[in-house]
């Protein structure tokens, strides 16, 4: 959430960084509520000093002996216009508050102004694409084949974007989770363990509500919501509280499941492991003092290619434009493997430096050193990495011609020793109905 201070002193600005980002909304709905919110209040603010003139005025003829009936007459009809006074206000401060949650982050000043995906500028890259002398194949073939991934018993379960994980392909995904989590580690971030489910106010202090309702999982018998990402639950774990300027930067690390409905998303990656209603992710959480959070996103963003790079794994890192970036980031990057199977590079790791935005929605502050009034940290948050993207990039740089999978060398202490997921190795489970 912007300050309600600087969109008053700075709506020209305001209105710029909106149209930067090809928003619908407009400056001059909040000039306009604003400037009915102070005019609501001063009438209010009006009628409780003429209630308490009056009622000092009562006292002050009763001490005389004289006759108040007049007067109190007059106060009598007072808190009648208070009340509705004050209900008028309230009801334009939730209109004002509402228009408020629904405003994205602005945009810092080295983001490229453009309109999507295709203004967002290259700034990295790093491997070789892998070179085949075979007809390379996209890893649901491969998953399938070698008897890991099954598409169709995950559509039969929950529908579609499910998939079930059978053996090598399940020990995989865990062994990615376990060597990610280990590098944090060794990294210095905090491992954590949060809830699966949050409430309203959580979501909404991460900023996926109210704007981002339709992407959500929502419990229908209560006012839970499945997280999109650990971000939301890690983030808030500091929510209305003041921290000490001691613990910045705080960095925490999560894997948990993601849950995302995927609601503008018809009609892509349908098959495979790409999109997903439910995957694994381990994610990155940074709380950061004002002054260090662009060095802090500097350091993200080079903690999820170093994983790529531990892992073999090609990628270029993009930096997002204006129009293509998250509701909540003021800059964002994207860091994106090299699928053969796709012949293109895909997103793997998004790594976005909030400023103050969130910590303001979720009113998470720290107490300077020196004392003096508390300040909003800056929040960041970025993937570090998700299970299945990463699963996908290990089967499809790694395939080989007899349809074999080459294993990162990373990973085979995580995977028992096992270097190679050959053919054969574990048959498809078959039925004969």
């Amino acid at each position: 959430m912007l300050d309600l201070k600087f969109l008053q002193k700075n709506p020209e600005a305001v209105s710029e960084a909106l149209k930067k980002r090809h928003s619908a909304l407009n400056i001059d709905t909040f000039l306009e509520l604003d400037a009915r919110r102070r005019e609501l209040l001063a009438e209010t603010e009006a009628l409780k000093a003429a209630r308490n003139r009056l009622s000092a005025e009562v006292a002050k003829r009763r001490r005389a002996g004289e006759n108040a009936d007049d007067i109190l007459a007059e106060a009598a009809a007072v808190p009648a216009k208070i009340a509705e006074a004050d209900a008028r206000l309230e009801e334009v401060k939730s209109r004002l508050n509402d228009w408020m949650l629904t405003v994205p982050n602005i945009p810092a000043q080295d983001v490229p102004v453009g309109l999507d995906e295709r203004d967002n500028p290259e700034v990295h890259r790093w491997g070789a694409q892998p070179k085949f002398d075979f007809p390379v194949k996209e890893h649901w073939e491969l998953g399938a084949a070698l008897g890991g991934l099954d598409f169709e018993r995950g559509a039969k379960l929950a529908g579609s974007r499910f998939t079930v994980s059978w053996g090598w392909a399940s020990r995989l995904e865990r062994a990615l989770a376990s060597f990610f989590l280990d590098c944090h580690r060794e990294e210095g971030r905090m491992e954590i363990l949060p809830p699966y489910m949050v409430n309203r106010k959580t979501m909404q202090g991460t900023g996926q509500l109210p704007k981002f309702e339709e992407d959500l999982f929502k419990l229908r018998e209560a006012d839970y919501y499945l997280i999109p990402t650990a971000e939301v639950p890690v983030t808030n774990l500091f929510a209305d509280e003041i921290i000490d300027e001691s613990m910045l930067p705080a960095k925490f690390c999560a894997m948990t499941p993601c849950f995302r409905s995927e609601a503008g998303s018809a009609g892509k990656d349908t098959r495979g492991l790409i999109r997903q209603h439910q995957f694994t992710k381990v994610e990155m959480v940074y709380l950061s003092h004002p002054d260090n959070s662009i060095a802090c996103l500097e350091e993200m963003r080079r903690s999820a290619e170093v994983l790529l790079e531990k892992l073999g794994l090609p990628y270029r890192t993009i930096v997002l434009c204006t129009g293509d970036m998250g509701f909540s980031a003021n800059k964002t990057y994207d860091v994106e493997v090299w699928l053969p199977g796709q012949n293109t590079y895909r997103e793997i790791s998004s790594c976005s430096n909030c400023g103050d935005f969130q910590a303001r929605r979720a009113n998470i502050r720290f107490r300077p050193h020196g004392g003096g009034k508390p300040e909003f940290v800056h929040t960041l948050n970025g993937s570090g990495l998700p299970t299945g993207r990463a699963l996908v990039a290990v089967l499809e740089n790694g395939q080989q011609k007899d349809g074999s999978v080459v294993l990162p060398k990373a990973l085979v202490p995580y995977m028992g020793g096992l270097e190679v997921i050959e053919p054969g190795m574990q048959p498809a489970i078959r039925s004969y109905n």
